[in-house]
């Protein structure tokens, strides 16, 4: 097997370069995006009943010792609670966005070796095929197998090379869409808090 990808020529190697930064990138990143670190079920809960009892340092403490996105919008939505309501959207905004930028964090490295490692595939095609007809320009066409190494070159290549953007380019449209999940499950949360402030007002 290793014969067969070292006979792809030195194009290989970007490619199982791009085939490790990858599978880690994605294994990173399902290990974060698990829903035990970015909105753990029995916080979201626990919060949202607090919040509804109006025991908003109790709220706090809570948060604070919990190392999650939805913790900390969450903690912003509280400790602004007391600002109008323009400056505690737009510090929840703010927050929510800072939290959106970690989530996504290292997902244009996958996008990106979805992309380069097809076109690295392509240019081990073309290398290939020039050193097949270096052989015909050279030889003539005498013996087929005099051309079998640039034609296996190309071949190999662009099979690496799909074989490595494929996976990563499905990789990539599904965390983006675990993310897009998480972000809307966030919002809801915190306009829940919210709703519980202002029935709170409302009250007063």
């Amino acid at each position: 097997m290793l014969d067969v990808l070292w006979a792809g020529g030195p194009v290989m190697v970007p490619i199982a370069l791009c085939s490790l930064i990858g599978l880690t990138t994605f294994i990173e990143r399902m290990w974060s995006l698990r829903r035990s670190s970015v909105m753990p079920e029995a916080l979201t809960r626990e919060v949202h009943e607090l919040a509804r009892q109006k025991r908003w340092d109790d709220v706090l403490t809570r948060c604070r010792t919990f190392n999650a996105p939805v913790a900390r919008l969450t903690e912003a939505v509280i400790v602004h609670r007391n600002c109008s309501h323009v400056v505690l959207k737009e510090r929840v905004e703010e927050i929510g966005r800072r939290e959106a930028a970690a989530l996504e964090r290292y997902l244009p490295i996958l996008g990106t070796v979805a992309s380069v490692a097809p076109l690295l595939g392509l240019l081990g095609t073309v290398g290939g095929m020039i050193v097949t007809f270096q052989v015909i320009e050279t030889q003539g066409v005498q013996d087929v197998s005099d051309l079998a190494g640039g034609i296996s070159q190309a071949l190999i290549t662009t099979f690496a090379g799909l074989c490595v953007g494929i996976p990563a380019l499905v990789a990539n449209r599904y965390l983006l869409t675990r993310v897009d999940g998480y972000l809307l499950e966030l919002e809801a949360s915190a306009s829940g808090i919210m709703e519980h402030l202002d029935s709170e007002s409302a009250a007063s």
